[in-house]
């Protein structure tokens, strides 16, 4: 089975900041569970390079914008790496590639009767590349700015391609109706079908007040609006226009697109419209998951609230970091983070839950066993009922990620944590020392939790879960999903390999 995810493809005017990450983070997720669930899996990630907005911040810092655009985008795919990401390719718009695919398509476009010449007035947010109509724009402070983004807005007048949206505004709803999970959560969804019922009118399509992006085909005096430029990233990445290569016809359309809820109406009304045009499927789903606010507010560089994800990676960790975005932030929903709920985070559920219930079983077992893996006898109720909490709960836990229910996810491994260590504590091995058979098979039992548990935070915590999984001399590509419903993977008689602590207590001093 084939598996296309995408993270947003990020605007490099500035450094990443905390809401990069947990997209980014969010998406490898995904990615990194279908592959252990035997799914091949294509992981796209990269940079919108093009726009009035990196010009300005281009022209700002006396560069070029295409040199400005390597150093940013630089960052963003450094960025990939210290989060440990297993993303398949990171592409750039602004590589041949991908201008390639932009002009195809906007001939696709134009041969459809869905593109013609005229003039647009109207209000442009630079800060959001993004048009507003005058029933979303008020005004604050003696400025205008968007309701939707609370970004301020110019009036702009000049010649524009325009692209048919109005047309196409039954068709969508008729979309929306026939693939009920194409927007998600559904409150999004909600959101988006009251807007097109509202009233879709044409899209203004090119600019001709700057010069940086991909020139019109026949017209060099217009460039592609930027966000049909970059929302065509998803299938540049695919080799399109060659919908015959193996790539294109293995991957497409996208299972899923992982954004956030600020840009859902570019993938969610604009996107399907686009393609549905040019004679394209829409991708299968667009998740646009909340904000990670600083404060109240969501982060951006004029409000001077960000949050440095590499800087929080130095003081807590990497998998620490990873984990508490995944745990703390209801997906969906807007997310508020602080040092003070990171620590405790770190401390009640990594230290004293899962780091404590490994290093005890595998202590444990140095002591008692040998060292080894112990030979099991007949398994009890209770042993039973800790690991048949796994193997019952396969389907359901493949829907939660299918359904891109994280909180339920992570929700259901605290849940076998929690499990697990009252298991061992009510099992008492270490009272059994007369009873070879028993204390062998409760340690046996634990070992397996470590390992189904350990599986399941992979996806989470990829560098953690593989230490864990050393302690029992396995590797993760020697693992999928499916065997976290075995109860006899682990072979009696295997050494343990101790791998010491696996998360350190924060100490405030």
């Amino acid at each position: 089975m084939n598996y296309f995810i995408t993270t947003p493809i990020y605007y490099p005017s500035a450094k990443p900041h905390m809401g990069h990450a947990y997209s980014s983070i969010v998406t490898d997720v995904f990615a990194r569970f279908k592959r252990l669930d035997d799914h091949e899996v294509f992981f796209l990630t990269g940079t919108d390079e093009h726009g009035l907005k990196i010009q300005k911040a281009a022209n700002k810092e006396k560069k070029d914008p295409k040199i400005f655009c390597d150093e940013i985008s630089k960052t963003f795919k450094d960025l990939s790496k210290i989060l440990n990401l297993s993303n398949d390719d990171f592409i750039r718009t602004t590589e041949e590639r991908h201008h390639k695919s932009v002009q195809f398509l906007w001939k696709k476009l134009e041969n459809s009767g869905d593109i013609y010449l005229s003039k647009y007035k109207g209000w442009y947010s630079v800060s959001d590349e993004a048009f507003y109509n005058d029933d979303e724009v008020i005004e604050k402070d003696g400025k205008k700015i968007s309701l939707p983004s609370g970004s301020p807005v110019e009036w702009v007048e000049e010649e524009s391609y325009f692209f048919k949206l109005s047309a196409w505004q039954e068709k969508l709803l008729d979309f929306y109706k026939k693939n009920p999970n194409f927007i998600l959560p559904k409150s999004r969804k909600n959101e988006v079908v009251s807007f097109v019922k509202s009233g879709l009118k044409d899209l203004s399509v090119s600019r001709k007040s700057f010069s940086w992006g991909i020139k019109v085909p026949n017209n060099k005096d217009h460039i592609i609006y930027v966000w049909l430029d970059a929302l065509t990233n998803y299938i540049s990445a695919l080799d399109y226009p060659n919908e015959d290569s193996e790539k294109f016809k293995k991957f497409w359309p996208a299972d899923l697109h992982v954004i956030g809820k600020d840009i859902l109406r570019f993938h969610a009304v604009y996107w399907p419209a686009f393609l549905l045009s040019a004679g394209i499927k829409p991708p299968k789903k667009v998740y646009g998951h909340g904000w990670i606010l600083s404060g109240e507010e969501k982060m951006s560089k004029s409000k001077g609230n960000i949050l440095d994800p590499i800087q929080i990676i130095k003081d807590y960790g990497l998998d620490q970091l990873r984990y508490y975005l995944i745990k703390e932030v209801s997906f969906g929903n807007d997310g508020n983070i602080s040092k003070k709920s990171i620590e405790n985070c770190i401390n009640s559920d990594l230290a004293n839950n899962y780091g404590n219930f490994c290093q005890r079983t595998i202590s444990f077992s140095e002591k008692n066993c040998k060292n080894k893996i112990p030979k099991y006898s007949e398994f009890s109720k209770n042993d039973l009922k800790v690991l048949n909490a796994f193997s019952d709960s396969l389907e359901k836990i493949r829907s939660m990620i299918d359904n891109q229910l994280l909180t339920d996810y992570i929700k259901f491994i605290v849940d076998r944590i929690f499990d697990a260590n009252k298991y061992f504590n009510d099992e008492e091995p270490w009272s059994k020392k007369d009873d070879v058979k028993r204390l062998n098979t409760i340690v046996y039992v634990s070992l397996e939790i470590i390992r189904k548990i350990s599986i399941l935070l992979f996806p989470i915590i990829p560098n953690t879960a593989e230490k864990a999984l050393l302690n029992l001399n396995l590797k993760i590509k020697d693992l999928n999903f499916k065997s976290i419903g075995e109860h006899f993977f682990l072979k009696p008689g295997s050494n343990l390999n101790n791998q010491g602590i696996l998360f350190k207590k924060i100490v405030n001093k």
